[in-house]
């Protein structure tokens, strides 16, 4: 019965189900069947592929933030601002902690699944995940082997770590270990280096020998490949050109710095994202990745941004050694339906633009995508988007070059050497992620990435011209997450700008501090305990002495305190020296400061052996003390002078 069709009343011939006439409202069911046909057939005619993306951009940045969101809020964001304040010597509760394992693993997979819809990367967050395994392993270490722990042996395993993230991200254990020490030592003990590069060599190691099991690479090669002239790379003036590259870049790289600081804040302070942020995460995230994803499909504005490349693609496209402007001016390639991997260059060519057109246009898309894609609470890596946008900033000056020079540049010898567009996409890279950074070793990095050494010396001139542009005007990128975050990290001091040699310890030290006697009596000393909240308190020969005896340690003097009396004498009779011969802990004083220390000294000294507190003392005698909010206001009083009463 449901097969026979028949021919409703005045109707134009086109046959119906039987059932259908027999339902109930045939006309409305018409109506709205015809409707949602019209609609499919009009959202469809751009292609079924546009929605597919669009989907799962948003919904990976759901299951990312929706995984951050269950387990604990320390799994956004990149990870290398806190660990960089987590190695100065401040504790960060549970940023470590290895609960947080999973889902950081899980958020960066989203993340990562997402591709160059989102434009991220993961270095920052598998460099937080290497020192989640290495804090754990410490305690395990503990543990088994019934050590106290030792806080230097704690930082010696972060710092290895913190190496181990960077080398096996990209499979360079040298550059890994130099990376490290730039951007999260202030000072750094050189016994550290053999560990870092010990561990980041098998780590390095072991990523390339799972490429070639998993028939990824026949051997263990470079993981980008460049086909750079050896005999002679580059001619003696395009040293200026790399030099003027890099002044490009580290000019870029400021305002990038200053536009990402400006639009997180604005992103916190205006009424609609900061309502989004506060209490519907999820559907920011989905938002901006419903933005990004509309922005980069293929068949619309992506076609002009090289949108089908994922990120390595990308770089094996932009450090390709030929010319393309030269290449089009001779033939006018169509577009292929998939991605030539002989022919990437294809994806960066549109008739109506050029080459010039879609570089230029990938370039102002990318900065402010970028901008946004960073404030979505997602665990994601900045590293690799900003090398691979510096490598389009170096394309695009090759290609000029290229243009300017189509023969290349004749020597007087008579030797012409043509322009290599890659290698000053190389040079870009390196030199505008190490301004971001505020680093030397990206030139190393891309080195190793490549497997490219001819151009050591250009690459390393672009990169020390964009740090010293960027360094003298702009915080790094993760220093601007310290700054945006609030985290409690102290600034560098430059004594001769800021005049801190001539600023002394009297001046900015807090005088209001608790002491314990030891002719205190009980009481008194309970009084003093349950009013502070002190880690540690002073111990003196006498309150009117105020001579510095040692330290005492607040959850070692508290057992003894609530422990019953051997003797029995009333507690108003009992002297604190009487509780520390029976047996409470004194650690003695192994640094002390005058009042007349700088404020240039005395920030060292927190730097170097990464203090919390530091005790002032004159003659002997307890005057104050300098933790790292006294001296970090102290800073900022330098930097930024109050206004005269």
């Amino acid at each position: 019965m449901e097969d026979l069709v028949g021919l409703r009343e005045g109707a134009s011939g086109n046959p119906v189900a039987l059932q259908e006439l027999w339902g109930p409202c045939p006309r409305a069911q018409r109506q709205i069947r015809g409707f949602l046909e019209r609609v499919r057939r009009h959202l469809f005619r751009v292609g079924e592929d546009w929605y597919f993306l669009v989907g799962l951009g948003v919904l990976m940045a759901i299951i990312s933030f929706t995984m951050n969101f269950a387990a604990s809020r320390v799994v956004r964001g990149s990870g290398i601002s806190e660990l960089k304040v987590i190695l100065s010597g401040v504790v960060l509760e549970d940023y470590l902690d290895i609960k947080n394992f999973g889902a950081k693993v899980v958020g960066l997979t989203c993340a990562l699944a997402s591709g160059s819809t989102i434009f991220l990367g993961k270095v920052g967050p598998f460099t937080h995940i290497c020192c989640m395994l290495a804090a754990y392993m410490g305690r395990v270490r503990v543990s088994a082997l019934g050590e106290y722990e030792n806080k230097i042996k704690q930082n010696e395993l972060l710092v290895a770590g913190a190496a181990v993230g960077v080398a096996t991200v990209f499979g360079a254990p040298i550059s890994g270990v130099l990376f490290s020490i730039e951007v999260m030592s202030s000072h750094f003990a050189v016994w550290d280096y053999w560990r870092g590069f010990f561990s980041s060599v098998c780590g390095a190691f072991m990523f390339r020998l799972l490429a070639v099991f998993n028939s990824e690479q026949e051997t263990i090669t470079s993981l980008f490949k460049t086909r750079f002239r050896v005999d002679i790379p580059f001619d003696l003036p395009e040293i200026f050109f790399f030099v003027l590259l890099g002044f490009v870049c580290g000019i870029v790289s400021c305002a990038y710095l200053y536009g990402h600081r400006r639009f997180v804040l604005f992103i916190r302070t205006n009424w609609i994202t900061k309502k989004l942020l506060s209490t519907d995460k999820p559907v920011y995230s989905a938002l901006v990745a419903l933005l990004l994803a509309s922005i980069t499909y293929p068949h619309s504005l992506g076609r002009f941004m090289a949108s089908r490349l994922s990120m390595n693609l990308y770089l094996d496209s932009l450090f390709d050694n030929q010319s393309w402007a030269l290449l089009s001016r001779n033939s006018s390639p169509e577009w292929p339906p998939e991605v030539d991997p002989n022919n990437l260059w294809f994806e960066w060519y549109h008739p109506q633009f050029t080459i010039f057109g879609t570089l230029t246009f990938f370039l102002a898309m990318k900065f402010w995508m970028l901008l946004l894609a960073t404030t979505i609470p997602m665990p994601a890596g900045y590293f690799l988007p900003v090398f691979v946008y510096g490598a389009a900033m170096g394309r695009i000056f090759g290609e000029i070059l290229a243009v300017i020079f189509p023969e290349g540049i004749k020597t007087d010898d008579g030797v012409i050497n043509t322009i290599i567009p890659g290698a000053y996409a190389l040079a870009g890279a390196a030199a505008f992620s190490g301004a971001v950074t505020h680093t030397i070793s990206t030139a190393l990095l891309a080195f190793e990435l490549t497997g490219q050494f001819v151009h050591v010396l250009p690459v390393l001139m672009a990169v020390l011209a964009a740090n010293a542009v960027c360094q003298n005007c702009q915080p790094s990128f993760y220093d601007n997450g310290i700054i945006l975050k609030k985290l409690p990290y102290l600034p560098w001091v430059l004594g001769r700008k800021l005049n801190s040699h001539w600023v002394t310890a009297e001046l900015f030290m807090n005088p209001n501090i608790t002491t314990l006697a030891k002719d205190s009596s009980m009481d008194e000393v309970i009084q003093t305990v349950t009013s502070t909240e002190a880690v540690e308190y002073p111990l003196v020969e006498s309150a009117e002495s105020q001579l510095l005896v040692g330290i005492i340690h607040r959850d070692q003097l508290l057992p003894f305190l609530q422990a019953e009396p051997t003797i029995q004498v009333p507690r108003h009779q009992c002297r604190l020296h009487e509780v520390l011969a029976g047996g409470c802990p004194m650690q003695p004083v192994t640094l002390q400061v005058s009042p007349q220390t700088s404020l240039h000294q005395i920030h060292n000294l927190f730097e170097l052996l990464k203090m919390q507190r530091i005790l002032v003392t004159s003659m002997g005698r307890v005057v104050g003390f300098i933790s790292r909010v006294e001296l970090k206001r102290a800073i900022a009083d330098l930097v930024n002078p109050p206004a005269p009463k």
